[in-house]
């Protein structure tokens, strides 16, 4: 536009006198376009042109506003229900305003730099310990923690049971963080009492489907059998789908009385729902079904004495293991085509050294597919061996010591196997010990964590040794983990690190120290490691920060080291001293209420 600041000539509109005929839209494209292309309504063109239009803008905004009509009065929101946990103190309200303004992508936000701890990575443990106190979280950090939740979904369970109900109230009035509503039992709504019987039949009768899977999960947490009874209510007219969900229910408090459901579940027209019902049957060791099972797995698996001594003592009942000097079993080579050769030495077996050998089954027939057995092996996998490994893993592991001599967990294991049936036999008998929650066979498969394979005698990779540990109790998973990192050191533990209880217990937390001094001291590459120390800020135990001091200076860096290595180690172990003591701090805050200051 142009303009001028000579004085405007006679005829000219005064200032501040509206456009006649002028609308808001015409004003807006002759404001876009230029007054030289575009003169405003009833204004002359020339120089003056610019400061008629922004008058006769001015004029027309004054009048929009004014005729504006008052919007009808809505009904008030009904107040947020009122949450009786006592507040937080206010030294452990001013630390979760700090971690919550540590979101990444929040103006302000540090991050993971240099020596500063990562405040975000501290809210899931910090959310934890105020849960345990039973405070309730202040109103004004909601929105902040409500968001946090939504990046997060780990997050969730922690910090909408912090929130409290007026996470729920604020949910209904923000689409943002409907998330909320759907994570709570019922959609935010109460759910029935035991004693309401009316209530739980219309809400499973007539409920949604996300409040009808959380009805049935709070009443299997609380009275298994009356769960399972309303489920069987309904069961035939349930969508397949959603009786996949329901039936997942029901592990929970499994138990032998939920036999007779499972098993009419093996005639159900979803295969999915048939092969979760057959995994949940082969995790009680008493079941029908698991018999079924120790009975084909059985006939597959046999201890070989035919080379010891001229001796011939097979112990299982499976085709070719009684009588003759040879076993007609399959080579790995030859499993997809179906060919079969004779062995009688196992792998790594001597002519006075008993052996396992293994025949897989040579069909799956429709008691096996009945029983949960998937005919169709995956892509790369042969038919007998995908069909072994199912039977293997869903027999009860308490029945091979009666079938293969009386021999304990460590005694099977040990046993060589013939024709590399070994990796496949054992990782069959790994998923069933995880499946059925048996810590003997699981110490027997990991082995000693000394010994020189990291893999141990039975698990085949770090996701199954991570499982086995899972049915250890603490203390003795800790121990292994600890034998296992002083042994090959921190490169195959991140896994295992994982599954450990935190914090750490102290043999643990002195192994994954001193493996990072012995990392450090080699000139190893610093950034390789950063995973595990992300993990001992967030698992070590506090109490170890003042061990740590001598490890805070730049160490001297070795011709082989790599370049700035040492001055990144220091500033790691700064940030790990560091975090251990936010830790200890907030702590002290949750539980004293901050009587001794912040950190």
């Amino acid at each position: 536009m142009n303009g001028s600041n000579a004085p405007a000539p006679e005829g000219t509109p005064s200032v501040g006198a509206p456009a006649a005929g002028g609308t808001w839209e015409e004003l807006v494209t002759a404001a876009l376009l230029g007054t030289e292309r575009r003169t405003p309504p009833s204004c002359p063109p020339g120089v003056h042109a610019p400061v008629a239009l922004l008058d006769a803008a001015a004029v027309e905004t004054v009048r929009r506003r004014a005729g504006l009509r008052p919007a009808r009065a809505a009904t008030r929101p009904e107040p947020a229900v009122a949450d009786p946990r006592p507040p937080l103190p206010p030294a452990a309200a001013r630390r979760l305003a700090m971690l919550l303004a540590d979101r990444p992508g929040t103006p302000g936000g540090s991050g993971r730099r240099g020596t500063a701890p990562d405040l975000m990575e501290l809210l899931p443990q910090w959310l934890a310990a105020a849960n345990t106190h039973g405070f309730a979280a202040p109103p004004q950090t909601l929105p902040a923690l409500l968001d946090a939740a939504r990046g997060r979904t780990d997050l969730r369970p922690a910090a909408l049971e912090f929130a409290g109900p007026r996470a729920l109230w604020l949910a209904r009035l923000n689409t943002d963080w409907r998330f909320a509503l759907r994570s709570a039992p019922g959609g935010g709504t109460a759910l029935p009492g035991a004693d309401e019987t009316e209530r739980i039949q219309q809400l499973w009768q007539e409920g949604l489907f996300a409040e009808r899977v959380s009805l049935l999960a709070a009443i299997r947490a609380r009275e298994p059998a009356a769960a399972r009874e309303l489920l069987e209510t309904t069961w035939p007219t349930e969508r397949a789908e959603d009786r996949l969900m329901f039936l997942d229910s029901l592990r929970t408090g499994l138990s032998a009385e939920d036999e007779p459901f499972l098993e009419r579940a093996l005639a159900d027209r979803s295969r999915n729902v048939r092969a979760t019902a057959a995994e949940l049957l082969s995790a009680l060791p008493d079941s029908a079904l698991a018999a079924r099972m120790a009975v084909r797995a059985g006939a597959c698996v046999a201890v070989d004495h035919t080379n010891s001594a001229g001796h011939t003592d097979s112990t299982a009942g499976g085709p070719g293991t009684s009588g003759g000097p040879s076993r007609v079993v399959e080579a790995p080579h030859e499993r997809d085509a179906g060919k079969e050769r004779a062995s009688t030495v196992g792998d790594g077996g001597t002519k006075d050294r008993p052996a396992l050998v293994v025949e897989a089954p040579h069909e799956c027939d429709a008691g096996m597919e009945r029983d949960g057995v998937v005919a169709k092996a995956p892509a790369g996998r042969g038919e007998r061996s995908w069909w072994l490994g199912q039977l293997v893993e869903a027999a009860p592991l308490g029945s091979w010591s009666e079938r293969l001599g009386g021999r304990t967990p460590e005694e099977i294991v040990a046993l060589p196997v013939a024709d590399d049936w070994r990796a496949e036999l054992h990782a069959a008998w790994c998923r069933a010990a995880v499946r059925q929650r048996d810590a003997d066979w699981s110490r027997a498969l990991l082995g000693a964590p000394s010994t020189p394979e990291a893999g141990g005698p039975g698990a085949v990779s770090l996701a199954e040794r991570a499982k086995l540990l899972a049915t250890l109790d603490s203390v003795e998973r800790a121990e292994w983990v600890a034998g296992f990192i002083a042994t090959h050191g921190l490169s195959e533990a991140f896994q295992l690190l994982g599954v450990c209880a935190v914090p750490w217990a102290p043999p643990l937390g002195r192994a994954v120290v001193d493996a990072l001094n012995i990392a450090r001291d080699a000139g190893s590459y610093p950034w390789s490691f950063s995973g595990v120390m992300g993990l001992a800020e967030r698992c070590l135990d506090p109490s170890e920060a003042g061990h740590l001091d001598g490890l805070l200076a730049v160490p001297d860096e070795g011709e082989d080291a790599s370049p700035g290595a040492g001055s990144y180690w220091a500033e790691a172990f700064q940030r790990l001293v560091g975090t251990l003591r936010l830790r200890a701090a907030m702590a002290e805050e949750l539980a004293t209420g901050g009587r001794k200051g912040e950190a």
